[in-house]
């Protein structure tokens, strides 16, 4: 995937409207009439989230005579899902090294206080 690819999916994403209406395809297409009655804004707008939408690659719109359905496109998504595991995986092997790390100091602690108890004994 592109960066420019990669840039639009998560521009397109950042509305809360447009992944709203992305929820709302993934159970199956539908109108844009359909789309717009959970929303209290104008059609116009609805219209622009739409585009935003298709440009990005996310949605694409038939035409069936007067009826325009709106269907989801899995592929943005799913380039996107795989960019966003990459750092996933980088932050946990980051946070496994610290938690073996922070166990390897506490271990080190508990040995320094066995070593001190015992030269108190003694």
């Amino acid at each position: 995937m592109s960066v420019d690819r990669l840039s639009s999916t998560f521009a397109a994403l950042a509305d809360p409207t447009r992944r709203a209406i992305l929820a709302r395809l993934a159970l199956g297409e539908t109108s844009v009439a359909e789309l717009a009655a959970p929303f209290s804004i104008s059609p116009p707008a609805v219209t622009k989230h739409l585009k935003v939408l298709q440009r990005a690659g996310l949605i694409t719109q038939g035409r069936q005579a007067q009826w325009r359905p709106c269907k989801l496109e899995a592929a943005p998504l799913q380039e996107a899902a795989s960019f966003i595991e990459q750092y996933r995986q980088f932050w946990e092997q980051s946070f496994d090294r610290l938690d073996s790390y922070l166990q390897e100091l506490q271990k080190q602690e508990q040995e320094k206080k066995t070593v001190r108890k015992n030269k108190k004994k003694a």
